[in-house]
């Protein structure tokens, strides 16, 4: 994969990566063409079954569940499926005991779902404590340290949107919400496909997990889910009424009642293209061998490859300078360049071919597998006139 031609090259040809110069990989990757054809098998589905269509659709729901319980090396715990984040973390704020605990414990580095949403909480009154990113090493030893009995929840990312930077020892942030009785929400977003993930394994089996396949998995848009820690009883204020499918009628009468598993924190009607397009990308990914451990294999050459080359350029630190926080090892899957005109560094590169997205003072070149050595090393040098022109 990483020659010319790149080997995946031919599986992508709707996207044309081998024409252009995509390090849109953190924002938005490519799709192989085996999506297109998920795609169309869903408006047949329509067509063919009219409104008896759900028996399948539900079935191909089913199947991006239990793919997504693999990528999280998850046994135990229900996948609920939603369009987006905000939706799923907006339930689970919704399910919390706010009156109780007012608290919410949470990062200055949160993507935006989450963000968002807590800022306009705290304008109603919510507490939030936001703890700095900055030394990530002790991310979650700081964050573990502030957790109280009036805490709800701590909402933390796996991997920090911003840097890219992987948070390690979240299992003292999900001891530190058991001893208190908080609850623990994992964004694992930017980690899914990008490092590989394991519930199991970084100690998180009581903790909420929430994540989508928009970037590192190449789903496309609608593929998100939450991860529900197992026999968890908690009922959200914003509910749907497909919780209700497998709800029995008489268990709680006179009050709202929720379904089982994945159905408690479900929501309503849902457009399923989403999930046949998710289920025939994450088939192509088994065929051709794609496991987490082969991509973290791949992003790890790409992005030290870039940092590699960003280096050589000797580029003024003043314009642009890449985080030097840790070593490789500690960055999941884009190379991220701070620089106070970023937006505009970004744009250059996009007339010059090059696709690359930007937040803030951050430029992130994302790679991803179906770029060769030679393409981003274009990219990189392509920077070195973006900066000259910006300078002109």
């Amino acid at each position: 994969m990483y020659a010319e031609p790149n080997a995946l090259w031919p599986d992508y040809g709707r996207f044309r990566v081998r024409e252009r110069l995509l390090l849109t990989g953190h924002s938005h990757q490519a799709w192989p063409d085996a999506g297109f054809a998920g795609q169309v098998r869903a408006w047949e589905h329509a067509a063919e079954f009219a409104d008896l269509k759900w028996g399948p659709a539900f079935e191909v729901a089913e199947s991006v569940r239990r793919h997504w319980a693999r990528l999280l090396d998850d046994r135990d715990g229900d996948i609920t499926l939603g369009q987006n984040t905000h939706e799923l973390v907006t339930r689970f704020l919704s399910a919390l005991d706010l009156r109780a605990r007012p608290r919410v414990v949470t990062t200055d580095g949160e993507f935006h779902s989450i963000r968002r949403q807590l800022d306009r909480l705290a304008e109603e009154g919510l507490e939030v404590v936001r703890v700095p990113v900055a030394g990530t090493a002790t991310l979650a030893e700081r964050l573990a340290a502030v957790v109280d009995d009036r805490t709800a929840a701590v909402m933390v990312s796996s991997v920090l949107f911003g840097s890219a930077r992987i948070v390690p020892h979240l299992a003292a942030v999900a001891e530190a919400c058991t001893l208190h009785g908080a609850e623990l929400l994992v964004d694992s977003y930017h980690h899914i496909d990008a490092v590989p993930f394991s519930v199991r394994a970084e100690g998180l089996d009581a903790a909420f997990v929430v994540g989508g396949g928009y970037k590192y998995c190449q789903l496309g848009e609608g593929n998100c889910f939450l991860r529900v820690p197992p026999g968890n009883r908690m009922r959200p204020l914003f509910t749907g009424w497909f919780s209700e499918f497998s709800a029995l009628a008489d268990a709680q009468r006179g009050a709202v009642v929720y379904g089982e598993g994945p159905d408690r924190f479900a929501g309503s009607t849902y457009d399923p293209t989403a999930h046949y397009r998710a289920e025939a990308v994450f088939g192509f990914f088994e065929t051709r061998g794609l496991t987490p451990e082969l991509l973290r294999e791949v992003s790890q050459h790409q992005v030290g490859l870039l940092m590699e080359r960003f280096d050589a350029l000797d580029l003024d630190p003043r314009v642009v300078r890449r985080d030097r926080e840790g070593p490789l090892q500690q960055v999941a899957g884009f190379l991220a360049l701070e620089s106070d005109r970023a937006a505009e560094l970004q744009q250059g590169l996009r007339e010059l071919g090059v696709l690359t997205d930007s937040r803030r003072n951050v430029l992130r070149f994302g790679p991803a597998p179906y770029l060769s050595d030679a393409q981003l090393m274009r990219a990189m040098e392509t920077l070195e006139e973006a900066v000259r022109q910006l300078r002109s």
